[in-house]
Formats: structure tokens, sequence, C-alpha cells
């Protein structure tokens, strides 16, 4: 057993040297969104509201994007894994022009559903503030789709430093911009949460501009960039893409739909639920990018394994990422419980007397919220990353079920009748999070151990 363990440690430093990038650029765009929500909860507890609510159909709509995106990854890193340069080239333009396409279709769809927010039984003075953030929040999903077709590519020939830096960089822009546009600092207007979305939007075109020059420009990509030229599409190849990026959408917008049905359940609720939900999903998302960033890895290294047809590493390789995730998740884990009561007070402003009835009202639930979160760390992040092994192997239509039933079938109920039909309330949502995030992450591992003892036996 020791020498087991010894084997899938060995691998923690290489598979962190991978991830690293990719959990540093995501912390940062999750940073953003913390800084974000501290700053529109100095302006009061309606406004930190109508932000969960608006972010709501917005990210509804980037997990098709993002999910769809997933595609060009393992795909690359196979043909990187089989040395196949020019397969690699075709991939990454074709995945491209669907992601340019992907990011009109659904920024268009955000902005078409804005009269839903008036639909859906929220608290009035939410939804006033949402509607125009919605607006900028939504045309940010076109530069936001297109950059992450660049980003796919570079991680699947295991580039994942590029995305960081863009990340990063549009980041800073983002920061300085809500600052000026939420309080009106300088020559800037006051314009509130909807500042907050509009400085969104510019941050991901610096974003995009960033990585597309990157990439045309770099050594590292030279070979893939080289002597591009308009060609008549493959439409076996775009099929191929979307026979892997459609099912991969479909599993990252059940997980989304999942965490949306939380913030409408919150919002049912009233105000001061709905500000209390955002801060322990906010506070969840910080934790969530190390998933997210083995995730990566996982099916980074997957794909290579099977590109080299090596079953037996490619196993290894991907129990060594499961314990990893695993150490980090019971840290995180123990983090929430022991500063569940502290951690809410980051983001409300308790000097403001006219809110104080509010803000400790917000507190209150928020720190019953972080303890079920706390426990649902280690669920939620062995399932993205049992996800992403998966992906690496381009298995995603029994995945997309699984996560259909854990969310859809098991979860959601669960969240609805514990917070309308029982005292527990914000609460019972989160304990529907929890048992839904359980069922999948053990249903997708029994499934890659399917498929590896599968493989292992042909």
């Amino acid at each position: 057993m020791i020498s087991s363990l010894l084997r899938y440690t060995k691998e923690f430093r290489y598979n962190l040297t991978l991830a690293y990038p990719v959990i540093i650029g995501l912390l940062g765009h999750a940073f953003v969104q913390l800084v974000d929500n501290i700053m529109v909860g100095q302006l009061g507890t309606a406004e930190l509201a109508a932000v969960s609510l608006g972010n709501s159909f917005f990210f509804v709509a980037m997990s098709l994007g993002i999910g769809f995106s997933t595609a060009i990854t393992p795909l690359v890193a196979e043909t990187d894994g089989a040395n196949d340069v020019s397969l690699g080239r075709k991939v990454f333009i074709h995945g491209l022009m669907l992601c340019v396409f992907l990011g009109i279709l659904l920024g268009l769809a955000v902005l078409i559903s804005k009269p839903l927010l008036y639909q859906m039984g929220q608290p009035e003075e939410v939804v006033e503030l949402a509607f125009p953030y919605l607006q900028w929040i939504g045309i940010s999903l076109i530069p936001l789709i297109f950059f992450q077709g660049f980003k796919q590519f570079s991680e699947g020939l295991s580039y994942t430093r590029p995305a960081m830096y863009a990340t990063l960089i549009g980041n800073v822009v983002n920061v300085t911009l809500n600052y000026f546009l939420i309080f009106g600092i300088w020559i800037f207007p006051k314009m509130g949460v909807e500042g907050a979305a509009i400085g969104s939007l510019i941050a991901r075109c610096t974003m995009l501009f960033f990585m597309a020059l990157y990439v045309r420009f770099s050594s590292k990509f030279s070979a893939y960039v080289r002597n591009i030229s308009f060609q008549k599409p493959q439409w076996s190849l775009f099929r191929k893409i979307f026979k892997i990026g459609f099912p991969s959408a479909l599993q990252m917008f059940f997980e989304v739909l999942f965490f949306t049905v939380a913030i409408w359940l919150s919002g049912f609720l009233g105000k001061n639920p709905q500000a209390a939900n955002q801060i322990a999903f906010n506070l969840s998302s910080m934790t969530f990018m190390f998933a997210m960033g083995l995730g990566v890895t996982a099916m980074i290294r997957v794909g290579n394994q099977k590109g080299r047809k090596d079953i037996p590493r490619l196993r290894e390789v991907a129990h060594s990422i499961f314990l990893l995730i695993f150490v980090f998740d019971v840290v995180f884990c123990l983090v929430f419980l022991s500063l569940n009561e502290v951690l809410p007070w980051i983001y409300l402003d308790w000097n403001d007397p006219l809110e104080l009835t509010s803000v400790y009202e917000v507190v209150k639930i928020a720190s019953s919220l972080i303890i079920v979160s706390g426990f649902f760390q280690i669920s939620d992040g062995l399932q993205a990353v049992v996800l992403g092994a998966l992906r690496g192997l381009q298995d995603v239509n029994i995945p997309a079920w699984i996560t259909f039933f854990s969310y859809g079938i098991f979860g959601i109920p669960i969240s609805y009748y514990l917070a309308i039909h029982t005292e527990l309330a914000a609460t019972g949502i989160w304990i529907g999070l929890l048992s839904g995030l359980t069922s999948s992450a053990l249903l997708l591992f029994i499934r890659f151990r399917y498929l590896t003892n599968k493989l292992l036996s042909d």
C-alpha cells in the first residue's frame, strides 16, 4: 500500500507544474469576482443580490460555451501525444471557428432572455438592479468564449502559462475599472453594479487580445500557426469536435444550472438569503479553482497517454491527480469549518446603521451555508477532476447522463424540498448541493474505473 501511495505522490510535482498556471489564472478570475462582490456589497445587500441574480443567467450561458470549448484540449493533447502537428493545427482552427460562432450565439441568447428577470418571482428592487448588469455581462460572452478557443488549444499542448498571463492582465484591468466605475472615482460616472459589468467586458476583450497575440507570435506555437490560410472546412472534424464538445457542454451546463437553481431558490426566500447564498457561492468558487486546474491537468495527461496508448500509465497518472485534489479539499474543508463565522464579514459593510439588521441576518445565514460548503469541498473537487480524466479519455456521453441524474433528478429536488417545505430554508438548498455533488463524484469515479479496467483487459 505504501509503495502504491509513493507511486502516486511522486507525480505530484509534475501535476502541480501543469496545474498551477491554470489554478493561478482561475484564482485570479475568482479573486476578481471576490473583489467585485466586496465592492458591490458596500453599496448594499440588494446590489449584492442583483449581481448574484444577473450572474445566474450569465453562468448558465457561459457553462455551455466553456464546456463546449473543452473538447479542443483532449483532441489537441491526443495529437500532441501522437506527434501529429498537422491534425493538431486543424483541430485548433476548427475549434476556434466554433468558439466564435458559439460566443455570438450565447451572447444574443442572454440579451434576449433579460425580460425573464421580471417573471421569476425575485425581489423587485433586485431585478431592477440586475437588468442593466445582465446586458453588459451578456455581451462579454463573445470575447470570453473566443478567448477559450485559444486557451484550450494552448493547454492541449501542455502550455498552461499563456492563459494565466492573459487572465492576470485581464484581472488587473477588471479590478481597476470596476473600482472607478462602481463608485464614480475621478472622471468616471458612478454606475454601481452596471459599472462592474462594463469593467468585466473590457477586461475580457483585453484577455482575448493578449492570448491571440501570444499564440500568433510565440515560437512555442509556430508550427501550428505558420502559413495558416483559409481552406474549405472539414465537416468531419467539426462533427468530431461537436461529438465531444456538446456532451461536455451539457455536463458543465447541468452543474452550473444546479447552482443557478440554488440562487433562484434563495431569491424566493428573500434578498438576504440570496445575498448570503452569493457569499457562500463565491467562497466555494475560490477553492473550486484548484479542482478546475487539476481537472485540466487530468484532461491533458490522460489525453497524452491515450495518444501513446499506454493505459497502465494513464491510470497511474489519473489516480495521482485524484489523490492530490483529495488532500487539497480536506484542507479547504477544515478552513471553512473553522472560519465560517468570520468569512462573511469580508463582503459586507457593518458601518452603515441603515443596513445593520440586514447585514447581521446575512452573516448568520452565510455562516450556516459555509459549514455545509466545507463538507462538500471533497465531493465537488473529486467530481471535477474525475470528469477531467474522463474528458481526456474522450468519454463524454455517459458522464453527461451521470451529471444530469446527480444534479437534476437527485440534487435539485432535495434542495427545493428542504428550502421551501422545511425550516432549513437556505441551509436546505446547500444540503441538496452536497447530495448532488457526492452522487456525481461516486458515479463518475465508478465510470472511470470501469473504462480503464476495460482498456487494460483489451
